[in-house]
């Protein structure tokens, strides 16, 4: 089975970057993976969705134009870049991995625990 460990989450003020690290226990280079992410209160949304082989097939309309999915399967690893963060995106962030379809979803097989980012100032 596959185990995911994210990180990177800090306290950044808005403007700030960050970005977090989505590290496979095994070979990633045959999966999806998705970042969703989950604020106090609020139900968990997608941020972004990428294929094995690196085709964005979602990004959430809020992330546009300031977070960057992209992966280096070699390592095993998925990353999120985010600029220009913003206090709305304060949340709790997970990475997600199926092996089955290049789409994302809330009943993606494997999770990883979540790095948290705060935005404040």
């Amino acid at each position: 089975q596959l185990t995911l460990v994210e990180s990177g989450g800090d306290l950044v003020q808005p403007g700030g970057s960050l970005r977090l690290s989505c590290v496979a226990s095994g070979p990633m280079k045959y999966v999806t993976i998705g970042w969703f992410r989950q604020a106090p209160g609020k139900e968990r949304e997608i941020v972004s969705c990428i294929t094995a082989r690196g085709r964005i097939t979602h990004q959430a309309e809020s992330a546009k134009g300031r977070f960057t999915t992209y992966r280096e399967n070699d390592k095993n690893t998925a990353y999120l870049q985010m600029n220009n963060l913003k206090p709305e995106d304060t949340a709790v962030y997970y990475c997600a991995a199926d092996g089955q379809t290049p789409e994302c979803s809330g009943d993606m097989p494997y999770w990883g625990k979540g790095t948290a980012v705060t935005v404040s100032s």
